[in-house]
């Protein structure tokens, strides 16, 4: 079986030779034709894939929490930018505002909401989602474009989906890892000429062994130059919460998400979600070249826990049937638990700040 879009790249290869992870992985996402974001509903349980404000209201109440908190340790500023970059369906930032309007009424009143969104469908869903509060809102096409001024930012699986390149350990050192075609007509990985410098790589090249997988990314560190710049030029902090590891390391992460199934990346390009595991080290060594102050990381089950998470979960629960009880129970599990099919182990979190600041639930550097 094909796609409209995977006849499309391979008309691509075939016209210009074989095309970089990268390449691949931004068309999957965002060709304006047939690209996944462009075409589907990836969200929610009719998506393709759930993220965790869908799961609770307690996970955008927990993140309001934290942006109070880091509003506070700013010294409480006026005239707030509350901007989320790759807001989904609005539903994390219905649950921010709610518990900000509850527990402080002085930032609420004060604060406008920015989200960034490239996709028009999405925005619609986000307008539904938000229409208690439209008068606070503006969409941006671009980070860039957010006025200038003390800035919060939510960002919870954004940097997954943003491309990554990859390259695969050869006799002859680490190559660009391209997508090409097969004897079958059909998209395969291969190894191009490309070579990595051997300075990216966190342990000497001559120990791997061939064949081994090393990512990175350099959109996701301009992303995060981005951030960090706005934050230095303003004042404010940056949450950021995805799946991946906190230590640089090497392996193959790029992975497809089709009707909450794993599918091959190279399988049903336009009707997969692709992402990669996020590499915390990398994003927090962009934070610190910047001079912004790095929080973290924690799990994200640390992290909500930290916050609050079961206080507010057993107010919750408190005079609901039975079976809503071990509703919420259980979206506590999957948000902040450990094991398969939870979130609390995969999903780190770190927060960055300017001018520097030790923000709660993360540990103080010393």
């Amino acid at each position: 079986m094909t796609t409209p879009l995977a006849e499309k790249i391979k008309s691509l290869i075939r016209a210009n030779g074989p095309i970089s992870v990268t390449d691949y992985f931004a068309l999957c996402l965002a060709d304006p034709e047939h690209g996944y974001y462009k075409t589907r509903e990836p969200f929610g349980r009719h998506g393709d894939f759930i993220t965790a404000p869908e799961i609770s209201q307690l996970f955008g109440e927990m993140v309001g929490i934290f942006m109070v908190h880091a509003w506070q340790r700013h010294g409480t500023p006026t005239d707030v930018r509350l901007v989320e970059i790759g807001p989904g369906r609005g539903t994390m930032m219905a649950d921010m505002l709610r518990v900000i309007k509850r527990i402080a009424p002085a930032l609420f009143d004060d604060l406008h909401v920015h989200l960034v969104e490239t996709s028009d469908r999405l925005r619609g869903v986000q307008r539904v989602s938000l229409e208690a509060y439209s008068t606070k809102i503006s969409w941006h096409d671009s980070f860039e474009d957010v006025p200038e001024g003390f800035t919060l930012v939510a960002a919870n699986e954004l940097f997954d989906a943003i491309p990554i390149r990859q390259f695969v350990k050869t006799p002859t050192g680490f190559r660009e890892r391209l997508v090409g075609l097969g004897a079958e007509d059909e998209l395969i990985f291969a190894a191009g000429v490309a070579t990595l410098d051997p300075d990216w790589l966190p342990v000497p090249a001559a120990s791997i062994p061939d064949g081994t997988v090393f990512e990175i990314s350099p959109a996701r560190q301009a992303v995060m130059q981005a951030l960090c710049e706005r934050l230095k030029a303003f004042g404010g902090s940056a949450l950021i919460i995805d799946y991946g590891h906190m230590v640089t390391g090497f392996g193959d992460t790029l992975q497809a998400v089709r009707n909450h199934d794993y599918d091959p990346p190279l399988a049903h390009p336009g009707e997969a979600d692709l992402t990669s595991h996020v590499d915390f080290e990398d994003l927090a060594k962009v934070a610190v070249s910047t001079g912004c102050h790095l929080n973290g990381g924690l799990r994200q089950g640390e992290f909500l826990y930290g916050l609050g998470l079961a206080e507010r979960a057993s107010a919750l629960a408190r005079d609901k049937q039975p079976i809503e009880q071990r509703l919420i129970a259980a979206a506590v599990d999957r948000l902040a638990g450990e094991g398969a099919g939870k979130m609390g182990e995969l999903f780190k979190v770190i927060a960055v700040s300017s001018p520097a600041l030790n923000l709660m639930p993360f540990r103080p550097v010393e």
